[in-house]
């Protein structure tokens, strides 16, 4: 288990802290959810999640891992991935990585251990926004801060980020 503190601040000033998997790092991007009970693996490789931290709503997320098959698009196109709990002990016969594996090997940030119901909640209620996810700056203001400044999904051309160029 990787004891990474990792933290999410949202542009309102909001910020919950877990344990980070997957990749070290920081990211923004606007903050969602998604209530599948499974295809997580579909979601983070599915190009219309493009700059987006999805948080998953179903408390138990990774328990059959991830493979080379179940793919959307070739490459993760999520920038963060929340969770309430990251299963570390996956089983499945098609089974090529852990999800913690699998995020890490693609260069995506994920944070567990939060209060995902409460993420969801002020979602619904206050609809999308901006946030940080990082596991290097663990400074509340400072992040709230950043969240604040980062630019919002609107108006941003995605398309070269989930097309491959050339």
């Amino acid at each position: 288990m990787d004891d990474r503190i990792a933290k999410l601040a949202l542009s309102d000033g909001t910020v919950f802290t877990g344990n980070g998997f997957g990749a070290p790092g920081e990211v923004y991007g606007e903050v969602v959810f998604n209530t599948s009970m499974t295809g997580y693996q579909e979601i983070l490789t599915d190009p219309s999640y493009c700059g987006q931290i999805v948080t998953m709503t179903y408390p138990l997320i990774g328990n059959y891992g991830a493979n080379s098959v179940d793919v959307e698009s070739g490459r993760l196109a999520l920038r963060g991935f929340v969770v309430r709990e990251l299963c570390r002990h996956p089983s499945n016969q098609r089974l090529d990585w852990s999800l913690e594996e699998y995020l890490s090997e693609n260069g995506v940030i994920g944070i567990e251990g939060i209060d995902t119901r409460a993420l969801v909640r002020r979602i619904r209620i206050h609809g999308a926004m901006t946030g940080v996810l990082s596991s290097t700056d663990t400074d509340d203001a400072s992040l709230v801060k950043k969240a604040q400044s980062s630019p919002e999904l609107v108006g941003q051309d995605l398309v070269k980020e989930v097309i491959p160029q050339g």
